[in-house]
């Protein structure tokens, strides 16, 4: 009995990380977003930031999430680790604002390009393969 109530507060907490873990990726992802388009960002920021932002933002994955294990490593790795390459790149003071305003805004915002990016690797992809079978 007691262990059973030291498991649900344990999972409990788990939940709880796992959703303010969940909404600091979406408050950078959209911190981003703006850190993108804002002219104080440096040059290598905006690249990183813009490629991050298109594709987490994307409707579409590069990996399906059908696909198993492989579909949700996007989801769970490389947005992850193209978010903190990203924020490395830009100043503390800038990154701090971006957030305070991304945390302000009503809605998330989409990416067309992101969706446009992954439709072209995966049409290039498929055309590859239709050669290597031809």
């Amino acid at each position: 009995m007691i262990e059973a109530a030291w498991d649900d507060i344990g999972m409990s907490r788990a939940l709880e990380r796992a959703k303010q873990w969940a909404r600091a990726v979406k408050r950078d992802v959209a911190a981003l977003w703006i850190a993108g388009r804002d002219p104080r960002t440096p040059l290598a920021a905006k690249i990183a930031a813009l490629a991050v932002v298109a594709y987490a933002l994307s409707p579409v994955d590069l990996i399906p999430d059908f696909i198993p294990v492989l579909g949700y490593l996007d989801d769970l790795v490389i947005v992850p680790l193209g978010i903190m390459l990203a924020v490395r790149l830009i100043p503390d003071e800038l990154l701090a604002e971006f957030r305070a305003r991304a945390a302000a805004a009503p809605r998330r915002p989409a990416s067309v390009a992101g969706l446009a990016a992954v439709i072209v690797i995966w049409t290039g992809a498929l055309g590859l393969l239709a050669v290597w079978l031809l």
